[in-house]
């Protein structure tokens, strides 16, 4: 039989690649320091040409006819949707003001989004505040709320909306006592958390120059802006900016942002690229905007300051710098010398410190050993130890959140691979963990008996890199079973633990789940962080090959029964894994991935994250960036893997002809027969903002087209012959 069904795949993918629409090929060639580089398809960067149009959208309709067409589709949305049917409503995006009024988003299985609700406390009777599925309805957009930022007494509450996934926000303003929309909305906001200032009549905010996320210019020189409400936008005032403060060297490429602290009583502000080490600056509060602060500078990028909090007395560091395991420093507020700073949470060995915050008595902090083992201690201020706190159920990750600086209230958020969120509180007096879980979740028994295990395995160069495996309790390990290894490996991100229904059921399919916590994430630290990136960059990849070859030969899986996933900058991992070895893989899925690096710079959000993946005006970072480029890697004539590309037109993250390009090119060069498609979503952006249903949509395609091109029995068919493209 199984001979059989891949007999009938074979001639599906011969159909399937037949009848795609073949994309020009029109080369350009570019000279770097000795280099040539052939770029047969750079016309694809003009998304406005109509030819180029024209190619995603049949692209797109091709995909998207196929995809539904795969027999077991279906039936992985009705479980996606029978999970979620469990959960009575989700709380997420919790903001809790000084005077206990707690803000939130809340879902229920009926909304495909969010709804903004207040109460007043823990116990207290929930209201609704905003629906986004009643804006602007006509529009036949879909609106997300992002960011919600109360005043600190909850009189007030901003928050932002964009239409499908787009993250091209507006600014909201209500009055929770009359749960009235006010008439100024802002626009052409992305980092739109706003800043109220005294008096909670004015706040500050981040604007872009355009709302086109195609925009070339779009996100250089923004500029924060002082609102006083009532007024027109438009009447706005600039008052932080490389233009208002040229003495700070705020480069185009870096987003200013400025915001108050009413427990300091100072003004604090950065400019911002994707780096970790913060280029902070300190003010005096000053009455805007009829007074100018005079800024100093806190924070130098060579301190290497990655967090910070402040109470009355203090500023608070997460610092990395002799420490890449992180440390925590204190200065005095009053003379705030960074060179100065005391340590007083000295750097681990074995543990990673992740976050930290604040309260009225204590500082408490979170460590991870490996990425997955999380441990949260205490140091009172008078205290000269931290003190282990001990945990309700031992714990893959754990969150932090206090009320504030000058409150004794903290929070603990705990989860597994197998164990959902569960939010405590944590009494100081009795040392107890009282539940306080907003989120009323539900029974999933399909995982109780789920096997987790966590590996070390030698990478190329004999560094080990943790390998976190999930399975049913008893599948037999005879290399035959569906393997999804997914991974990231950039910007010093960890892909904690998780517990998500949805992920798990490729379990329920007789399947391996694997993460990979390759070098250019922060499972291990800053070190880690650093030997994945710029020129380090291929330890990503080649650490996603040792983990690939170490499940194969334990019998994990086996190379045509793999398929590897990375999303974003993710799609430098799989895309450069699957350019090195075709051979290891049965599936490939780069989601909304970064596929061209040379040419990431030219791109509307490409400039700041130039810090991350390097610039192709140093030759040094050129080389890099070729080196990790998987559009210019692929060759013809290669048999390449199954692999589903997707891009979303509304992404201001990754532009879509980055995967677009990726995916024309790989089209022409495999001289496999297994299917390569596009997937095209103009209804969507990188993934943040999507809906509820436009979520599942995405999930239930990457697994049916994986257990379909993995030889799932379930997924072994189509259910009717794709259309011709012209």
């Amino acid at each position: 039989m199984k001979t059989k069904l891949l007999l009938i795949f074979t001639g599906i993918g011969l159909l399937l690649n037949a009848q795609q629409p073949v994309a020009e090929i029109k080369t350009v060639t570019d000279e770097y320091y000795g280099h040539t580089i052939e770029d047969p398809y750079r016309y694809m960067e003009n998304l406005e040409d109509e030819k180029v149009a024209d190619w995603f959208k049949k692209q797109g309709e091709y995909t998207r006819n196929v995809l539904d067409n795969i027999n077991g589709r279906n039936d992985l949305l009705k479980a996606y949707k029978e999970y979620d049917s469990r959960m009575k409503h989700n709380i997420y995006n919790l903001n809790i003001t000084k005077n206990d009024y707690y803000f939130y988003l809340k879902s229920t299985p009926n909304d495909d989004t969010g709804k903004l609700f207040f109460r007043k406390g823990y116990g207290g009777e929930e209201q609704l505040l905003f629906d986004p599925h009643n804006y602007n309805k006509d529009s036949g957009l879909k609106y997300s709320i992002n960011q919600i930022s109360p005043t600190e007494d909850g009189s007030m509450v901003s928050f932002t909306l964009s239409p499908n996934g787009s993250e091209s926000s507006e600014i909201l303003i209500m009055n929770p006592a009359d749960k009235k929309i006010r008439e100024e909305k802002i626009d052409r906001c992305w980092f739109p958390s706003v800043s109220w200032l005294p008096g909670n009549e004015s706040f500050l905010y981040n604007r872009l120059n355009s709302s086109d996320i195609h925009d070339p210019e779009r996100e250089l020189n923004s500029k924060v802006f002082y609102h006083k409400l009532g007024t027109d936008p438009k009447e706005d005032i600039e008052v932080f900016s490389n233009q208002t403060n040229p003495e700070l060297n705020i480069l185009p490429q870096e987003f200013p942002l400025m915001f108050y602290d009413s427990d300091a009583k100072i003004f604090f502000a950065g400019a911002f690229t994707v780096e970790n080490s913060l280029r902070l600056f300190i003010a005096d509060y000053v009455n805007l905007p009829s007074e100018k602060p005079k800024w100093g500078i806190l924070t130098k990028k060579s301190d290497k300051i990655e967090d910070f909090y402040v109470n009355s007395e203090y500023i608070f560091f997460k610092s990395s710098k002799d420490a890449p395991n992180y440390k925590i420093l204190k200065v005095d507020l009053k003379n705030p010398k960074v060179d100065k700073a005391e340590v007083v949470v000295k750097e681990k060995d074995n543990e990673v410190l992740k976050a930290f915050t604040l309260t009225k008595n204590a500082m408490y902090y979170t460590t991870s050993k490996n990425g997955v083992e999380a441990k949260v201690y205490r140091k009172g201020f008078a205290d000269s130890e931290s003190v282990g706190l001990s945990l309700p159920f031992t714990a893959g990750n754990a969150n932090l959140r206090s009320k504030t600086v000058n409150h004794e209230e903290v929070w603990v958020t705990l989860n597994g691979w197998t164990k959902d969120y569960t939010r405590y509180r944590y009494d100081e007096s009795s040392k107890a963990f009282i539940d306080e879980t907003l989120s009323l979740k539900g029974a999933f028994p399909e995982f109780e008996d789920l096997v987790v295990k966590e590996v070390m395995v030698e990478s190329h160069d004999g560094v080990k890199v943790p390998l976190s495996i999930i399975h049913q309790k008893g599948i037999e390990l005879d290399g035959d079973n569906p393997l999804f290894l997914m991974g990231y490996g950039a910007y010093g991100a960890t892909i904690n633990p998780f517990f998500y229904p949805m992920y798990l059921e490729w379990t329920n399919k007789g399947g391996v789940m694997a993460v990979a916590h390759v070098r250019g994430g922060g499972a291990l630290g800053e070190a880690w962080y650093k030997a994945g990136y710029k020129t380090t960059k291929p330890n990503t990849w080649k650490d996603l090959i040792a983990c690939t070859e170490y499940l194969h030969k334990n019998k994990y899986s086996s190379p045509k029964k793999t398929m590897i996933q990375g999303g974003s900058a993710g799609g430098i991992l799989v895309g450069r894994a699957m350019t090195s070895r075709p051979d290891l893989f049965g599936v490939v899925l780069p989601q909304v991935g970064c596929m061209n690096t040379l040419r990431v710079e030219f791109s509307p959000n490409g400039p700041v994250n130039t810090p991350e993946f390097g610039t192709v005006e140093i030759e040094e970072e050129f080389l890099a960036l070729k080196e990790m480029d998987s559009y210019h890697h692929l060759q013809d004539g290669v048999k390449y893997p199954a692999t589903l590309i997707t891009a979303g037109m509304n992404d201001p993250r990754v532009i879509a002809w980055q995967p677009g390009k990726f995916a024309a090119r790989l089209q022409a060069a495999n001289a496999s027969e297994e299917p390569i498609l596009f997937r095209v979503d103009y209804e969507s952006g990188h993934g943040q903002g999507d809906s509820k249903s436009k979520r599942f949509e995405k999930m239930a395609d990457n697994f049916s087209f994986s257990l379909w091109q993995l030889g799932h029995e379930d997924f072994q068919s189509i259910r009717q012959k794709p259309p011709s493209v012209d």
